[in-house]
């Protein structure tokens, strides 16, 4: 019989949250660890945190074995540590835990955006890392979920399926076999590049918000982000970056799947082109735009998601001029360098090596450091 999980959830955002009090409401022994101690001051006070969802507004308790910003702590004797953390933070938290992780623990990176698994490997293995340890990442966050409140927690939705991937992919079936005792919602991504290259989030986020800075510094995003923001010019701008995210994904061998046949398959949604589709995708309306621009829109899924996949094409011969050129605006709107900040190939430690051996690497765990 198999043992019950033990988890860690790591970051206590509004997913954090969600996921730490779900899983305690399941019945997993559950620990939560955020670096800032009096962020999670009273849900150590309350032993747990109020969950609300499932069945309309009625409020349950999710109880947790223990809430610390010791990350030692955090991880003792527990199976699976759940990273809920902006994917930004995804190296700082390798580096912290490199000293403690044990021989048979699992990582998953919620989500990894792109090349997160990759990152985090790098980042342990650079921290002389010697424990037995799997990474893993969901290709997008489970939950649609909010923080209402220091011990409150608000889960809207739960997505039916995720894809997720290890790092080797020969040992995704091992990491399924064991989530799925909370979670029968993941499903086999493939390979942490799939998951990497299928990120949707990378060519609608930001440039959504860049080429719509004016309207949303004028009315602080009193408009919907989707729907007036998915102008005609716009769109097309946003099918130029997908084509060039598809294009890399097959010079990597890869069969990564499109902006509109993603509309198709998450929301059953088509249109003659992509402004069409986004049109009419009933779930887009009402969705209100950033308030500011100093948003995870760009922060986040500039460095983290555009300028991997951009620097993979460079790497490999594939024209990414519009992917330059978003990126190129968010360093001037935020006045820094998300090349340099950013998961560059030469960051990555995979900038000397061939498609083959990176293809070798992600499914099979071999490569030279």
């Amino acid at each position: 019989m198999t043992s019950k999980l033990k988890f860690t959830v790591i970051g206590a955002g509004h997913g954090g949250k969600a996921m730490a009090a779900h899983l305690g409401l399941m019945g997993f022994q559950t620990n939560l660890f955020n670096r800032t101690k009096e962020h999670i001051a009273a849900i150590n006070e309350l032993g747990g945190i109020d969950l609300v969802g499932f069945e309309g507004e009625k409020r349950e308790f999710g109880k947790l074995q223990k809430v610390t910003s010791n990350i030692e702590e955090a991880i003792e004797g527990t199976d699976m540590i759940m990273v809920v953390v902006p994917s930004s933070a995804h190296a700082e938290i390798a580096k912290n835990l490199a000293p403690y992780l044990k021989d048979g623990q699992i990582i998953v990176l919620h989500p990894g955006r792109t090349c997160g698994a990759i990152e985090v490997a790098k980042v342990l293995h650079d921290n002389q890392c010697t424990a037995d340890v799997t990474i893993a990442e969901a290709e997008t966050f489970i939950y649609a979920s909010r923080s209402d409140g220091p011990a409150q927690a608000h889960i809207f939705r739960i997505k039916e399926a995720v894809p997720l991937a290890a790092l080797p992919a020969t040992r995704t079936k091992e990491v399924l076999e064991r989530i799925h005792q909370a979670y029968p919602q993941f499903i086999d991504g493939g390979n942490v590049l799939q998951t990497g290259l299928n990120n949707m989030g990378s060519i609608f986020h930001p440039a959504l918000t860049l080429l719509n800075a004016g309207w949303i510094e004028s009315t602080h995003g009193d408009y919907q982000f989707y729907i007036d923001g998915a102008s005609p010019s716009v769109a097309r701008v946003l099918e130029t970056l997908d084509r060039e995210r598809v294009t890399v994904g097959s010079s990597l061998g890869l069969n990564t799947r499109n902006a509109m046949d993603w509309l198709k398959l998450a929301y059953d949604t088509t249109g003659a082109d992509l402004y069409e589709a986004i049109h009419n995708q009933e779930g887009y309306y009402g969705i209100k735009a950033p308030a500011t621009l100093n948003h995870r829109y760009i922060f986040e899924d500039v460095p983290m998601s555009l300028v991997p996949i951009a620097s993979l094409g460079e790497r490999f011969g594939v024209s990414v001029k519009a992917m330059n050129a978003i990126i190129t605006l968010g360093n001037i709107v935020h006045r820094t360098d998300y090349w340099r900040r950013g998961r560059t190939v030469e960051k990555l430690g995979i900038d000397n090596i061939s498609v083959a051996e990176l293809t070798e690497y992600v499914n099979t765990g071999v490569r030279e450091y």
